[in-house]
This record gives structure tokens, sequence and C-alpha cells, in this order.
């Protein structure tokens, strides 16, 4: 139930309001600005200049020099230039120019009942009369919360809003209308600079063929000289020819000796003869320019066809979109921005000037890297380096996309990415597993100890196959390696030996040393041999790929070189050994100590493997009195980087693990019976 509540306002009537400050008390007539001035009496009190001339003029005030107040009878001395002198009411002259800008306002009434002022109700927004309405608006019988005004009122406030939201339009109307000013600036500018650009490149293309012009004209001016040379040697030839002509022929006439003019007949017949030799040219006059000869000509009308382009796009920044990805800290990931045109369709093309600012909570820069898909769709991959709180700010042609900037948080927990096995013996069941090896082309090979059996799964953990053999027996085996051959080798601490085997389980040769106590792992380095990690000798054995015995290092102890509780051995980028205990150890190939990359310290606890990805990281599981993790180190300087703590989906007793190509890394967690894949880069 329901009624409304009347609020009250102040509404002064304007004959009233006139009658009380606008009119002279004296005379009663309106105040103007001419006769009736408004005049203030030192009493505080305000008469009309007609009344003031009226008491001075009257009989002894003007000897006296004073006079009476006609409303307090105060007496009010009269100033040197008489009631004129006498200072204006500016508070009445204000008054009267108020009222003289306003407007009587009319105030609405219903149709049905003249006396009555229409109500509205902000509650229900609707106009109505108190004594027409019933219910809630009616007389007031019921209890509510309505606010109710009079409806002049409402009037008047929802003008002013309509004004105010007027401005607010007109407002951003101006800066629209800047905004597209400011764009058209843009285009002519950018227009300008592709005209420009445009102008250069043909320039160079010009310069090229003007080049080429050059050079060939250069070529036919020196085969023109050349020939030039050869035939102008020709000539020269020719004229000492005839000089020698000339010179036998000289005196003839006077010759008197038939002999002497036998012997020059015979010598010309013979010159005659020689004469034969240049009368050709010796070179000729061919010179022939080409440009069909091959497929330049047309290769450079399909080049200049196809040279230079002008690209434009329709994207519009205030649809575009982007998304980030839920992200951890020290893991690449990506944003995708996708890009739409004014009508809401999305790009299909690539190209556009993509602007990314990553930022930390304190404002550093975050180092990003866009990828254009060319299909309108752009990748922003970047590094959280730390968690917290990011913003990322997208624009495009300077102006940011829609609800750009984005705010995401970078946590500090690392959860698997998928995770695959339940406790059991079936198909998709673990019992008591301990190690993983990977191959090449990602096929996993997980030691199932408790199922004496090797589980061969996909990169994606879907399962193949399970592989059974020798090496496996009394359910205790605890390392597994496979060779640069394809084949797997099994170590086996109950029985102490280390057994080779195909990846279809079929036996290929197994060894042993007399010094085994406790085989727990075992690796294989670039040169194929074969290093096994015993726990009971505190010891590393290495042997060739045959399984001959090459070398032993270690001893027991919590010195450099001494181990204590062995769990994993592996081999780093120069073949150096990698043992873990409670800490890391690195060796030589030979089995030198080199140095510590994570000593025991204040957390006590213990490694279950340990790998080197071979692209500078290295990878360990730990457990400690806070839990298991995995931890991911810098190999070459040693540094803890950060850890893979599992949050969601905790480990339990982590032990042998492996990674991928792509910075995965298969981690078998003993104590939940499966195997978790992470992300770590």
């Amino acid at each position: 139930m329901t009624s409304s509540t009347l609020v009250e306002t102040v509404s002064i009537d304007y004959e009233d309001f006139s009658e009380s400050f606008l009119t002279c008390g004296t005379c009663l007539c309106t105040y103007d600005g001419q006769e009736h001035t408004p005049k203030l009496l030192p009493c505080s009190h305000t008469v009309c200049r007609s009344c003031l001339e009226r008491i001075a003029a009257g009989n002894g005030v003007r000897d006296a020099g004073s006079f009476r107040c006609p409303i307090c009878r105060e007496t009010i001395p009269l100033p040197r230039g008489g009631v004129n002198a006498l200072p204006p009411s500016f508070l009445v002259n204000q008054l009267l120019d108020l009222m003289s800008r306003q407007r009587r306002e009319v105030i609405p009434k219903c149709s049905l009942h003249s006396t009555q002022e229409l109500l509205f109700c902000e509650t229900c927004d609707c106009v109505f009369c108190r004594v027409c309405t019933t219910g809630a608006h009616g007389n007031g019988t019921e209890s509510g919360q309505h606010t109710v005004i009079p409806f002049s009122i409402a009037i008047k406030r929802m003008s002013e809003i309509l004004l105010y939201k007027a401005h607010l339009c007109i407002s951003k109307l101006n800066k629209a209308a800047e905004n597209v000013n400011d764009e058209i600036t843009k285009l002519d500018s950018t227009a300008e600079e592709t005209f420009e650009a445009i102008n250069h490149s043909v320039q160079e293309i010009t310069t090229v063929l003007e080049q080429r012009r050059s050079e060939l004209i250069d070529i036919v001016k020196k085969l023109r000289n050349t020939k030039k040379k050869i035939l102008e040697d020709q000539l020269s030839i020719i004229e000492s020819e005839k000089e020698k002509v000339q010179l036998q022929c000289n005196g003839l006439q006077y010759q008197v000796e038939v002999r002497n003019i036998t012997n020059r007949i015979s010598d010309l017949n013979k010159k005659l003869d020689s004469l034969n030799a240049v009368m050709e040219p010796r070179e000729n006059a061919f010179l022939k320019y080409e440009h069909d000869h091959n497929s330049a000509s047309s290769d450079i009308e399909k080049s200049l066809r196809e040279f230079g382009r002008v690209r434009s796009s329709t994207t519009y920044p205030a649809l575009c979109s982007a998304s980030v990805k839920s992200c951890s800290a020290h893991l690449e990931t990506t944003a995708c921005v996708t890009t739409y045109d004014y009508h809401g369709t999305a790009q299909t093309e690539g190209g556009d000037p993509v602007v990314i600012d990553l930022r930390y909570e304190n404002g550093d820069s975050v180092k990003t890297h866009l990828v254009d898909r060319n299909n309108g769709t752009y990748d922003v991959n970047f590094l959280p380096e730390q968690p917290g709180n990011y913003k990322l700010n997208v624009t495009i042609f300077d102006r940011p996309i829609k609800d750009s900037p984005f705010h995401f948080v970078a946590s500090e927990h690392i959860n698997p990415e998928s995770q695959y096995g339940l406790r059991g013996s079936g198909e998709i069941h673990f019992l008591q597993p301990v190690g993983v090896a990977i191959s090449n082309c990602g096929k996993l090979f997980v030691l199932d100890t408790g199922n004496s059996r090797i589980k061969a799964l996909t990169k994606d953990l879907d399962f193949i196959r399970h592989v059974s053999n020798g090496g496996m027996e009394e359910r205790s085996g605890t390392g597994i390696a496979l060779s640069a051959k394809n084949t797997l080798f099994i170590a086996n601490w109950r029985t102490k030996y280390v057994t080779e085997i195909d990846l279809e389980g079929n036996f290929v040769q197994k060894f042993t040393h007399c010094d085994f106590v406790e085989p727990i792992d075992l690796t294989i380095n670039s040169k194929g041999q074969i290093l096994v990690a015993d726990n009971g000798a505190s010891s590393v054995f290495i042997f060739e790929s045959t399984g001959k015995f090459v070398s032993r290092f270690g001893k027991k102890g919590s010195g450099n070189g001494a181990f204590s509780l062995m769990s994993s051995v592996t081999i780093g980028p120069q073949d150096e050994i990698i043992v873990s205990d409670s800490r890391i150890q690195v060796f030589t190939a030979s089995g030198k100590f080199i140095r510590e990359i994570y000593p025991e310290g204040k957390s006590k606890g213990h490694h279950g493997g340990v790998v080197y990805d071979g692209k500078g990281n290295l990878l360990a599981t730990r457990c400690e009195k806070i839990g298991s993790f995995v931890q991911v180190f810098s190999y070459q300087s040693g540094n803890l980087q950060f850890i893979i703590d599992s949050h969601d989906s905790k480990l339990k007793r982590p032990s042998g693990l492996d990674v991928t190509e792509d910075f995965h890394v298969i981690v078998v967690d003993l104590g939940n019976d499966c195997i978790k894949k992470f992300r770590y880069r």
C-alpha cells in the first residue's frame, strides 16, 4: 500500500511581493526610475523621491535643515543638495530589475477543478490532480514514499534540465566538429605526404631509367669510336698507298728507258693485287638498339603496373575491440585486437597503424610485439615479468579503440594447462609414476612403476599404447631416458639392471655394475654415453652405449661433489652432468665439480627431477614443507627466475619431468598418480 508525499515549496505571489517591497509606503505608488525613484534614508527606510520633496517643502523644514522619516519618525538631516542628494536604494532597484526580467508563471490547474493546482509525481513520472486521482496519488490515506511536487515547479526543473542537456549536446557536437575538422586537416596532410612519397619513389625509378639510358648511349658511343678508329686507321693506310703510287708516277713522262717503265708497271700490278685487302672496310657501320631480345621489357612493364600501392582503411576505432587472455606472471601472453568498420563489419585486411602502450601498475612500460595477421586482427605479445595490475592502451589513427584502456591482472600463480591420469591400472590410470621421456616428435613415454609398464601418449596427452617388457619387473623401475636412436633405457633399483628396449617394448640389451646399490635415475649425453645416478652408492656411473663401464664419480656427504639422497641426473648444453638431491650441482663431462646452482640454504627440501631445455632454462621439481612446485632457473647465471606453484591443482610429490620444443614441461605427479602439463614461457 502506497501513498504520495507532497514536497513543500515556497511560492511568492507577485502582487504581494510588489506591494510589500516595490511600492512606496507613503504614497503607495510603485517605484520607478523617474518621479518615484526610491531613496534610502539613514534610518534604512525607503521612500520615493516625490514624497520626500513634498515633506522637505513643508513649513519649517527648509529652515531647520532636517525632516522626520514618514515611517519611523526619526529625524533625518537634509543634505546640502536637497532630496536629490539622498542615495538611491540599490536593493529596491535590483529587485525592480529582477522583476522586470521575470515572467509571471502560469500555475497549471485541473480542467475539472479550477481551484486545484496540478501536481507531478517524480516517482511515477506522471501529472495528476489530487481530487481526481485515487490510490497512491489520492488523499494520502495510504502509506508510501512517492515524491510529489507542484507541476509548475516540475516544468521549470525539466526546462532547466532540458537546457543543460542541450548545452551538453551542443558542447559535444562542437567537439565532434572539431575532431572531424582535425581529421580533415590530417587527411590533407597525409595526402601531401603520400604525394611526396609517390613522387620520390617514381623519381627513383626515373633516375634508374635515366642511368640505364646513359649507360646504353655510352655503349653506343664506345662501339662507334672503336669502329671509327679502325676505319680511320684503314683510311690512313689508303692515303699512304696513294702517296706511294703518286711518287712512282712522278716524272714518268720523262722516262725513255723501257726497262724502268716495265719495272714500274710490274710494281703497280703487284700493288693492284695487294689493294684488294683495303678495298673492303675493315669494320662495319652496324649499330642497332634492341629492347625486346628478352623478357626485361615486359618485366619492367609488369613491374611498373604493380609498382607502388596506395593503402587506405575504413577501420572505425570506436567499434574495434581487444581481448586479453587470463595471464600469469613470467609467461608470454597474447592480446587479440579485432578491427571493424563504421557499420560494424569485421575487417578482412590488415595494415592499420595500431599503436600499443602497456604499462605496469607503477607506470613502467612493458615491451610488446605486434603481429599483423593480415586478416583484420592483430596479436599483441608481451611477457609480464611480475604479478600485479597492468593497463593496456590500444589506439588506431591516434584514437582509442572501444573500452581502451584495458585493465587486467597478471596472476602470481601458474596452473597446469591440462593433466592426465588417475590412480589405478586401466588405460587412463597410473600407479606410482616416476619418470617421463619425450621424443623429438613430441610423444611422451611415462614410466608407470606401480603397473610395471610404460604409457605412451601424444603431446596432447592422448593415450597411444602400453609398453611392457623386462627392466620394469618387480614394480621397481625408477628412471627412464630416450636415446638418439629412439630406444628407451630403464633403470631398475631392485634388480640393479639398466635395460634397453625399442619403442614397441622389444628387448635390445641390459647391463649392470658390481657397485650398483640403488640406481635411481639415468640420462644419455651427446656421445651416446649412459649416466646412471646411484643413490645408494652416492655416485654417478658412466657407461658406453654398449654398457661398457667407463668411470664413476661422487661420494656421500654435503660438500662439493658429494651427494645425499640423490634423485635425478641430466645433461647440460656442453655435456655437463647436472645432479640433484637437496641441491643442484654441475660437473664436467668427466665428473669434475664446477658449481652449485641451488644451495640448500634455510629452506629444507628435496628435488625430485631436473632437466635442461636446450634454450637456457633449467627446470627442477622440488618438495618442501610449504608445498611442492617446479623451479625455473637461468642455467647460465644459476638464478631462480620463478616457480610454477600449480596453485589450483596442487602438486604432491612431483618427481620426473621433461620439456617440449614449445616451452611446455610435463611433470610426473607421483602423489596424485597423474601427469600435468604446464607452460613455462
